[in-house]
């Protein structure tokens, strides 16, 4: 990779007729457009591509005319900081007017649009997001991004507390990104800013804050920027669980993941950092502002117990009738995650390691079971509807379930007969 380096041969998305057709409608006359940020960054690297920025110096009004013109639907989704989406081939892109910032609170910005392309890098965050591409695929590099690709260096662009003080997201975009793209440690300077300025995670939203250490704990392996995280105190600030509680488990949990072929599971691994403990998982979800769907799971997973490795899958199964299926099924990654880990010095940990495994094999294909009577058959016996009747059903349940599912609908309904003594 060098200065003069392009994405001939890494970016088969840059020849799509449409993309193109956008960029020459966006480029007529005096004016340019160049694909840019993510999308340059990850087809150097050799990442998937999700979404397509552009960047151009049509002001919002000129872009929504020439993409009209060209037959593109747009939406003025940021219209006020100069972003309008355009849908070319049924894909969205975002076309931004280069722009620069003239006031920051550390959440937002007011922008002023211009056609200096430098200015429009150096507002951004770190030199591997600042990176254009010319239609062809020539890289246009204003802040040294090639070489910090090259090298696996994240780093901000210019002063770091400058660029955070202007959003302390960044802060958490900083350990973000280098757990996806970073190698080494992180950039010394970046670390100190971070860890200087970490009050300022304060001023942020939950969803913000939530949405990025989502994505953090997405990464292949998101360890080493939480290691740093936690050096910087960063970590602290945002998930103060995780101070006594520990990050030790995460190693353990991403090799066993790697190795047995789970997918990356934020929520799993979020559970590994933080205490077992319903109540403060339910303050936790709260203030992150977690969805209905995340808030359950850390709940069902904080009032789940483990199993024991030797337990049968008739115990288990009893346990899964009356808890909660992913609930086991977090607890029981997460055990054997950690016996795996023990496992090379520990005899009795291997042996813990294939009862998890054979346990969990088992949660996975577990369906409930229905049980095979309802209150309609008990009142078709002559039953009273009422709390005798009721209490006999949950009784006869209890029962069922207890002899690992085995009775069959007959005997349940003869000892239904003599509980109601009809």
């Amino acid at each position: 990779m060098s200065a003069e380096a392009s994405l001939s041969g890494r970016a088969d998305w840059l020849a799509d007729k449409h993309l193109q057709k956008l960029l020459a409608a966006l480029k007529q006359g005096a004016e340019e457009a160049r694909v840019a940020g993510g999308a340059v960054r990850n087809a150097l690297i050799g990442q998937p591509v999700a979404d397509i920025d552009i960047a151009a110096t049509t002001v919002p009004e000129e872009t929504i005319r020439r993409a009209a013109a060209a037959g593109f639907k747009t939406v003025p989704t940021g219209i006020e900081h100069g972003t309008i989406t355009v849908i070319a081939g049924g894909k969205p892109y975002e076309v931004t007017t280069l722009r620069a910032d003239v006031e920051t609170d550390g959440r937002r910005a007011k922008v002023i649009f211009g056609r200096d392309w430098k200015a429009d890098a150096e507002r951004r965050d770190f030199t591997i997001n600042a990176l254009y591409a010319e239609a062809d695929g020539t890289i246009v590099d204003l802040v040294g991004g090639i070489a910090d690709i090259e090298a696996r260096r994240l780093r901000f662009i210019g002063d770091a507390e400058a660029r955070i003080r202007e959003d302390y997201l960044r802060i958490l975009r900083f350990f973000r990104f280098f757990a996806w793209y970073g190698e080494g440690r992180p950039d010394a300077e970046g670390l100190k800013a971070c860890a200087r300025l970490k009050d300022g995670l304060a001023q942020l939203s939950a969803e913000r804050v939530w949405s990025e250490l989502k994505k953090l704990l997405s990464a292949p392996d998101p360890s080493r920027a939480l290691l740093w995280m936690r050096q910087a105190g960063v970590l602290s600030a945002v998930l103060p669980e995780s101070e006594k509680w520990g990050i030790d488990a995460i190693h353990g949990l991403v090799k066993a993941g790697k190795d047995l072929g789970w997918p990356a599971d934020p929520m799993l691994r979020l559970e590994a950092i933080v205490p077992p403990d319903a109540v403060r998982m339910k303050t936790l979800g709260e203030r992150l502002r977690l969805s209905n769907e995340e808030a359950d799971r850390l709940r069902h997973w904080a009032l789940t117990v483990a199993p024991d490795a030797k337990a049968t899958e008739t115990e288990l199964a009893k346990k899964l009738y009356y808890g909660d299926r992913v609930g086991y099924l977090d607890r029981i990654r997460l055990a054997l995650a950690a016996a795996r880990t023990r496992a090379a010095e520990d005899n009795q940990a291997m042996m813990e390691a294939g009862g998890f495994s054979r346990l969990l094999n088992f949660t996975l294909k577990w369906q409930k079971p229905v049980f095979p009577i309802k209150g309609a058959d008990l009142t078709a016996l002559g039953g009273s509807p009422g709390p005798k009747l009721g209490a006999t059903l949950k009784n006869l349940e209890k029962e069922w379930v207890e002899s690992g599912f085995t009775l069959e609908r007959g005997a349940l309904m003869r000892r239904a007969a003599q509980a109601l003594e009809i």
